[in-house]
C-alpha cells in the first residue's frame, strides 16, 4: 500500500535453526487496526519486537512514515511515534497510576528519569497524565498504587502509558492476556474507542477481540503470513480454517 504508515517487506529472523519470521510482508494504514493472529510459536511476538526495534532482523526492510527504520534503535522509533505494550504487564508497580503515566509524559519530552523525583509534582507532567487517565477510564484510580490495581486495570494503565507518548502506531502484544471474560470485554470496549484515532497492530489470541476490533487480519503460522484480509475474508478462507481457526468456526 503506497499510503501505508508502516510498510514491512521480507522481514526475516532466525534463532539458530528456528525461523521465527520468514519473509514477512505487511502494511498498516493510518487509523487502521491490523490484527496478527496465529498459534503459539508462530512468531508474532518476534515480529512485534522487530517492529519496535528490540530485535534486529536478519533480512528485510521496515519503513515508518516513509522512512527506513530497519536499523533504528528502539528509543528513536518511539520518538517517531511507535509505542508498544507487552504480553506481561510492564508498569512501575510501586508508583501510582498517575506517576506511571507522568513518567511516560516525561519520557516523551526527552527528560532523563533521574530527574523524576523533583519533577513529579510539575503541572507540565501531571496535567497531561490526568488527561490520559481520563481518556482510558482510570481517572478515579489515579492515586492508586499500580500493584493494587486489578490485572485488567494494569493492562489499561500500560496502554495509557503508551498513549502518553503521543504515538502514531500502537503495537499491542496480547492486551487481553490473563484476563477473565468481564475484564476482556471491558478491554475490548476500551480499545474500540481508539479505533480510527491511532493505527494499531494487534497481536491477540482472543478471537472475540479480533473480530470486534480488526479492520484487517493477518494470519501467521510457523513464521510465515499465510493470509491477510478483512475479517469476513479470513473467516471464509479454507487455508486459514485448516491451519488455525478450526473447522468449527462459523463462516
Amino acid at each position: 500500500m503506497a499510503d501505508a504508515l508502516l510498510q514491512v517487506r521480507g522481514l526475516t529472523k532466525t534463532f539458530g535453526g528456528l525461523v521465527a519470521t520468514s519473509r514477512v510482508d505487511l502494511d498498516v494504514v493510518a487509523g487502521e487496526t491490523l490484527a496478527v493472529i496465529g498459534p503459539n510459536g508462530a512468531g508474532k511476538t518476534t515480529l512485534i519486537a522487530q517492529l519496535a526495534g528490540e530485535l534486529t532482523p536478519d533480512a528485510g526492510v521496515i519503513r515508518f512514515a516513509g522512512r527506513d527504520i530497519t536499523a533504528l534503535a528502539a528509543p528513536a522509533r518511539a520518538g517517531l511515534g511507535l509505542a508498544r505494550s507487552f504480553q506481561i504487564t510492564s508498569v512501575f508497580r510501586d508508583f501510582t497510576a498517575l506517576d506511571n503515566v507522568a513518567l511516560a509524559v516525561q519520557a516523551r519530552s526527552g527528560h532523563s528519569f533521574r530527574f523524576w523525583r523533583p519533577a513529579r509534582g510539575e503541572a507540565a507532567l501531571r496535567e497531561p497524565a490526568h488527561a490520559v487517565l481520563r481518556a482510558v477510564g482510570l481517572a478515579e484510580r489515579a492515586g492508586v498504587i499500580a500493584a493494587a490495581l486489578s490485572h485488567g486495570e494494569q493492562r489499561q494503565l500500560e496502554i495509557a502509558m503508551a498513549l502518553a507518548t503521543s504515538p502514531r502506531l500502537l503495537l499491542l502484544d496480547e492486551p487481553m492476556a490473563g484476563m477473565g471474560p468481564e475484564e476482556s470485554q471491558r478491554m475490548i470496549r476500551f480499545l474500540a474507542t481508539l479505533r480510527g484515532r491511532h493505527a494499531i497492530l494487534l497481536v491477540e489470541h482472543d478471537m472475540d477481540a479480533v473480530w470486534a476490533l480488526a479492520d484487517r487480519i493477518s494470519v501467521m503460522v510457523y513464521g510465515r503470513l499465510i493470509a491477510t484480509g478483512t475479517p469476513a475474508e479470513i473467516r471464509a478462507s479454507a487455508e486459514v480454517r485448516l491451519a488455525y481457526l478450526g473447522e468449527d468456526v462459523p463462516a
